[in-house]
């Protein structure tokens, strides 16, 4: 099992840490179970930078939880707290039950957006996919939040760099807004992404997924995150994405939506109202840093 040496910023000391990985969304991982980390928000950003850090997408604590199993406290690339990770909330189940945490392999993770359920896949000791319940999807602009004068934005005109865009707002714990392109590969996404992250409009910023749907059941997308900047994959971003084409039209209620990083199958059971998300996680490797 790996634990972290007691982190404080400031302190000189060695840290060990466990990086892990969503089909290219990567966090560094500390059990706090054993170990307090101090003022989190400024060592995310030290060893989130890929230069001077370990480099990643941002740090995530797993901790215990009053009302679930294991509590997931995430912190983006710049040091502010996130809400949610879809491909986070995926690794701290492989990193409970791979390191173990836990033997079961349905369990309980408490995040800032909720609690989440989440269903292991098990091959030879160690788990290869997640299916996770993210919940029904937020469509009240208020509650995303977006400024938008109606009962949901969907396929609506929003202005960003001097031309007009449709765009689908959703939050699926995370704010999203999702806006179709016609050339995803080769989208100035540096360059139109911190617009709609900081337009007046989102006034929590927002994430942003750049889309083409390539059929009914296939969805190809680039995300641009709030505090991160384009990272490789965004689960809740992916789930926003089917949310949003299916209340356009353009897709069935299942989809795979294909990103930088890798796929990811999304179904949103009308029955249930509720989001599922499947996916891989894995470890990339185990190392210590000094800070």
């Amino acid at each position: 099992m790996i634990y972290a040496d007691k982190l404080q910023t400031g302190e000189a000391g060695r840290v060990k840490f466990t990086k892990m990985q969503g089909i290219g969304n990567d966090y560094v991982y500390v059990n706090c179970f054993r170990e307090t980390v101090e003022n989190p928000g400024a060592v995310a950003a030290k060893i989130s930078d890929r230069h001077f850090g370990i480099g990643s997408d941002g740090l995530i604590l797993i901790r215990p939880s009053k009302i679930a199993d294991f509590w997931m406290d995430m912190y983006n690339s710049d040091g502010s707290q996130g809400a949610m990770c879809g491909n986070g909330i995926r690794c701290v189940a492989k990193y409970v039950y791979d390191y173990g945490l836990t033997d079961r392999t349905k369990i309980r993770v408490e995040t800032k957006s909720g609690v989440k359920e989440l269903e292991m896949t098990v091959e030879n000791g160690k788990v290869s996919l997640v299916k996770v319940d993210m919940g029904a999807p937020v469509l009240r602009p208020e509650k995303i939040p977006v400024v938008f004068d109606g009962d949901k934005m969907v396929d609506q005109e929003i202005a960003v760099g001097g031309r007009t865009w449709r765009a689908t707002c959703v939050s699926m714990g995370n704010p999203h807004c999702v806006v179709p392109v016609e050339d995803v590969d080769g989208f100035p996404i540096e360059e139109i992404g911190p617009l709609f992250e900081h337009h007046e409009c989102f006034p929590d910023r927002v994430n942003t997924e750049f889309i083409r749907v390539i059929d009914r059941n296939t969805v190809q997308m680039r995300v641009w995150e709030r505090g991160s900047g384009e990272t490789w994959a965004c689960g809740t971003g992916a789930c926003a994405v089917a949310v949003a084409c299916i209340l356009n039209g353009w897709t069935s209620r299942e989809v795979t939506v294909k990103l930088r990083g890798g796929n990811l199958r999304i179904c949103w059971d009308e029955e249930k109202d509720t989001v599922f998300m499947t996916g891989p996680a894995e470890t990339v490797f185990e190392g210590e840093i000094e800070l």
